[in-house]
């Protein structure tokens, strides 16, 4: 299959290395000299410098060019250039199937990114998201991974699970692309939350009560957006929240260290040189949740610290001082 992936950064490269040995994949980037660079060196010296990549692998600037003949699309670029890449493939006479990676809600908008497929292309209905437990490293070296891919046409969920599947990548079909981006989005926030309770060393127990919590959070609001609920027990759900709350690769866990150690925001996000999804999303989460009722104190209250100014402290303080309520 030939494969034309958008977005050179770790987790578009990761992916693009991963399927090159098995289908014609193509990387697809903004910036020639780092395209370049790749070609020769066959590194990706600024997002995974210690994965070398299949000599198989082809790399573009030329955006027809990479996309052209394509068998399938894989955007793999970040929620904020969702609509720009989208809309750079609206003007095509014919689409293939196309698939996003990013995790997240558009800034401003608060729409998900099959909303803003639907937006840039109504007519195209071949698409999917594809999400779950992954670090960019680790797919990069081939560790063992699985994920889901979720359609609205489950035909096509399988069929492209089962191309994309390899030894060492292993993907399962799904129907709920809703609960699926919900999951792949709301981790992000509740790993920040989970780096500034270990940052601020307040114990296993701790932890442990707010990715329970915190999973509660993103339920509620999946269901209420029209996901399912079963879906966050799975791996784009309960998985995920797993990986990215205690993994020390998870950026957004990172940023969430670094606030309890008291570091700005703009400092750490410029240390970090990658794009922190979490951080942009707590706050669209946090309008949204106010927007539809949903109760979401831990988002709420990573927003304030993120953009507000709460200390940390004060804040984890204001949520176990909170109104005892039942679990469920």
């Amino acid at each position: 299959m030939k494969l034309s992936v958008l977005g050179a950064g770790a987790w578009g490269t990761a992916l693009a290395a991963s399927w090159a040995p098995h289908h014609d994949v193509t990387l697809w980037g903004r910036n020639r000299a780092d395209l370049d660079a790749m070609r020769t060196s066959r590194i990706n010296t600024h997002y995974l410098p210690d994965c070398p990549l299949p000599d198989s692998l082809h790399f573009s600037s030329d955006f027809d060019a990479a996309t052209d003949a394509a068998d399938l699309v894989v955007v793999a670029v970040p929620s904020h250039g969702l609509r720009s890449t989208l809309a750079a493939l609206a003007g095509r006479a014919s689409l293939p199937p196309i698939v996003w990676v990013c995790k997240g809600f558009e800034p401003g908008s608060r729409k998900l990114p099959h909303q803003l497929v639907a937006e840039l292309l109504p007519a195209h209905t071949q698409t999917g998201v594809l999400s779950g437990p992954s670090f960019a490293q680790e797919v990069a070296h081939g560790y063992p991974t699985a994920l889901t891919l979720a359609s609205h046409d489950r035909k096509l969920a399988q069929r492209l699970a089962e191309s994309l599947s390899g030894h060492r990548l292993r993907i399962y079909a799904h129907d709920d692309v809703v609960g699926v981006e919900v999951g792949g989005a709301l981790k992000n926030v509740m790993a920040i939350a989970a780096g500034i309770c270990d940052g601020l060393k307040l114990g296993h127990n701790a932890r442990a009560a707010l990715i329970t919590r915190g999973l509660a959070e993103m339920t509620r609001l999946g269901v209420r957006l029209g996901g399912h609920f079963e879906t966050f027990m799975g791996l784009s759900g309960l998985g995920d929240l797993i990986l990215t709350t205690t993994g020390d690769l998870s950026r957004n866990r990172q940023v969430g260290l670094r606030l309890a150690r008291g570091q700005p925001l703009d400092a750490i996000l410029t240390e970090l040189g990658h794009v922190a999804e979490g951080v942009t999303t707590a706050r669209e989460v946090a309008a949204l949740a106010v927007e539809l009722g949903v109760d979401m104190p831990i988002a709420r209250t990573v927003c304030q610290i993120l953009f507000d100014g709460l200390p940390a402290a004060q804040a984890v303080e204001a949520l176990l001082n909170r109104e005892i309520r039942t679990e469920f």
